[in-house]
């Protein structure tokens, strides 16, 4: 399995995280884990199922949007697979689609329902692609092109949620009502616009995910990572682990979990 990732360009960073390309020649199981980040997803070789908690199985689209999510998914294919992605920041969702985050919370929606004509040409395009620089030049210009129509891209809130994500240690609702003058009613509504997500919710899932950052780095302790990453107790940490991943930090860090064969 080959998985790699490349950075945006310059003009597009505060918008897209990374672009991802995961390909196998062999069958797979892929398990999601909650994210305050959505991201495109193009499957130009291959069709996944999605697994529903009964076991059954139904096709995923092969392009569209995966929302900001707080459960867990699992997805099949029984072939070898190319899949395309784009890892986009949360505020990117209103940018784009002129829709509040809050309507993909926890939805997978094919590109043309999202975009109609313009998402079926979209799709056309990245799947007639002979190489993944093409693919990326394609996405980069539709970005472009769509925040090039609208008159507000900046917003304080934006900065806000990138300085979530990647900081170390997240901050508290009440400290951040603090640190930008705002009320908590008025952090209600915007991380709900932007996000999806309660201000409360969004953050403790962005500092789930500062743990898996982690991975690999085999000299660290599990109460290590719980401590680095702001958890009051390693239980609190557990807790949040099992709800966000599907499995525990256990499981997951010892390198033998099927959930993180794509990192390996």
């Amino acid at each position: 399995m080959i998985y790699r990732t490349v950075p945006p360009s310059i003009k597009l960073k505060g918008y897209i995280r990374c672009f991802w390309f995961l390909e196998s020649d062999q069958a797979y199981t892929h398990y999601g884990m909650a994210d305050v980040c959505p991201e495109l997803v193009f499957h130009y070789k291959g069709q996944f199922d999605e697994i529903d908690e009964q076991g059954s199985r139904k096709p995923s689209f092969l392009s569209g949007i995966n929302g900001p999510t707080n459960q867990t998914s699992k997805f099949v294919i029984d072939s070898g697979f190319g899949m395309f992605g784009v890892y986009l920041y949360p505020h990117t969702i209103p940018l784009l689609f002129g829709m509040p985050a809050n309507e993909l919370t926890n939805q997978m929606v094919p590109i043309d329902l999202l975009l109609k004509t313009l998402g079926g040409n979209l799709e056309e395009q990245i799947m007639n692609s002979t190489s993944d620089e093409q693919r990326v030049g394609i996405i980069e210009n539709f970005v472009q092109e769509r925040l090039a129509k609208i008159k507000t891209t900046q917003l304080p809130i934006f900065n806000t949620l990138k300085h979530i994500i990647h900081s170390d240690r997240t901050p508290s609702v009440k400290q951040l009502s603090m640190d930008h003058a705002v009320s908590e009613r008025q952090l209600e509504r915007q991380f709900s616009q932007f996000t999806g997500f309660s201000p409360k919710k969004f953050i403790r899932i962005a500092r789930f995910h500062h743990t898996i950052q982690f991975y690999g780095k085999e000299y660290l302790k599990l109460s290590d990572i719980a401590l680095e990453c702001g958890y009051y107790d390693q239980s609190h940490f557990i807790h949040d682990f099992n709800q966000f991943a599907g499995i525990g930090p256990k499981e997951y860090f010892s390198g033998k979990s099927p959930n993180t064969k794509w990192r390996d």
